[in-house]
């Protein structure tokens, strides 16, 4: 899929589901739940047992119309290539590492490197990031966000880390593009309620419409 779709599909949707499991079953209900509830954008980070064929089966199991597949956690341009290979259609850092940028521009794969500052910003931005990852978003909370874009109103930024449901609309209020959900999206997977993760995606998406609405 061509780049700038995925970029445009990411900011759609306006929620990333940050997937963090214990092994690749639960990996794929969570990813399940997610897109059941309207959360197509899909992060399986590397922390994930064998992240690499969990995303080469949701390649192969969904149309790309029907996810937007991306590799979080992604620490070296290695295993950027290997996230590409086996299906991933952007990569996501939690740090900016040059190499890496370079390796995704060269196969026009969207990037998104994590970043605290300005400076970091500005950096990665140059660098060739798509999107700069605001992590860990709850040492700051959303006013990070107008804080960045003041001086650089160009910046695309997608905040991670201390977003919920019950804070996501200050986040896009503030000027997120998106924002990235983890812990707080899918925590009933420890008790194997998947159910309650749909339900959360919806809200979710929700709320991140209406925001956007009232801008």
């Amino acid at each position: 899929m061509d780049k700038e779709k995925v970029i445009t599909r990411i900011t759609d949707c306006g929620i990333v589901a940050v997937v963090r499991a214990e092994n690749a079953d639960q990996a794929k209900r969570i990813a399940d739940a997610c897109i059941k509830g309207g959360v197509a954008a899909i992060e399986m980070t590397f922390t994930v047992p064998a992240a690499h064929k969990v995303i080469e089966e949701l390649a192969n199991t969904y149309k790309p119309e029907e996810i937007i597949l991306g590799a979080g956690t992604v620490m070296d341009s290695e295993t950027a290539r290997i996230a590409i290979l086996s299906g991933a259609q952007y990569i996501v850092s939690p740090y900016f590492d040059a190499e890496t940028v370079r390796l995704c521009n060269r196969y026009r794969v969207p990037c998104m490197p994590g970043a605290m500052t300005i400076k970091e910003v500005v950096t990665a931005m140059e660098a060739g990031a798509d999107i700069v990852k605001v992590f860990p978003g709850e040492a700051f909370g959303p006013g990070i966000i107008k804080a960045i874009k003041g001086p650089v109103p160009q910046a695309k930024l997608m905040p991670t880390g201390g977003v919920n449901v019950d804070n996501v609309t200050q986040w896009i209020k503030a000027g997120a593009v998106a924002v990235g959900a983890g812990s707080s999206l899918m925590a009933g997977a420890k008790t194997g309620d998947y159910e309650s993760i749909t339900r959360l995606g919806r809200e979710f998406r929700e709320k991140i419409q209406e925001a956007r609405a009232s801008k």
